[in-house]
């Protein structure tokens, strides 16, 4: 039974995270001179989502902040990081920093986005805390596997197949902010 949950909240937060799909947008970063710390943003990452596992519905409730709203603005970073990767027009820094990088926009919204913490607090009211806490560990550790390896998938896609996937991951990005957007808004 364990396993089976752990399984599913495990894939849950794969799907949510989406590493994957989020490369293009880290590499675009490390292109722009982000220095990736691999270590510092998964703890990072990690550290809101403990945060949010144990102490989420408080912490929203201390600033009167409902979920809702919390999605809406994580979706509207979002919506702007999508924009920088289509038009090329930088939003959020001037010089990127190797500490400015590793909390935002990589360890949130990027990693432990309004769509992680959400989730993890939906999570809740179907599963069991270890459950949970193994499927965050499980994959923050993936999250630190693939930001260590930024280097060598940068070297192996090149500069034209970066730009091609900038592109196209820009307008999908855009895409579930809008959706996030709609559905917190209940339109």
């Amino acid at each position: 039974m364990l396993f089976t949950s752990t399984l599913s909240v495990s894939l849950i937060l794969f799907t949510v995270i989406d590493i994957p799909g989020s490369l293009p947008i880290i590499l675009n970063l490390k292109k722009q001179g982000l220095q990736v710390q691999a270590g510092r943003t998964t703890l990072i990452a990690g550290l809101l989502m403990l945060l949010f596992l144990f102490f989420g519905t408080s912490v929203l409730d201390i600033f009167g902040i409902e979920v809702a709203s919390f999605a809406l603005a994580g979706s509207l970073i979002i919506f702007f990081m999508g924009l920088e990767m289509i038009l090329g027009i930088r939003f959020f820094r001037d010089e990127p920093s190797a500490s400015s990088g590793a909390i935002v926009p990589l360890a949130f919204p990027i990693i432990a986005g309004a769509g992680t913490l959400t989730t993890i607090l939906s999570l809740k009211s179907k599963f069991g805390t270890m459950s949970i806490l193994t499927g965050i560990i499980l994959n923050l550790l993936l999250v630190f596997l693939a930001l260590r390896s930024t280097g060598w998938l940068e070297r192996k896609i090149g500069d034209s197949g970066l730009e091609a996937l900038r592109k196209i991951f820009g307008i999908i990005i855009i895409a579930v902010a809008i959706q996030m957007f709609r559905s917190n808004l209940g339109v």
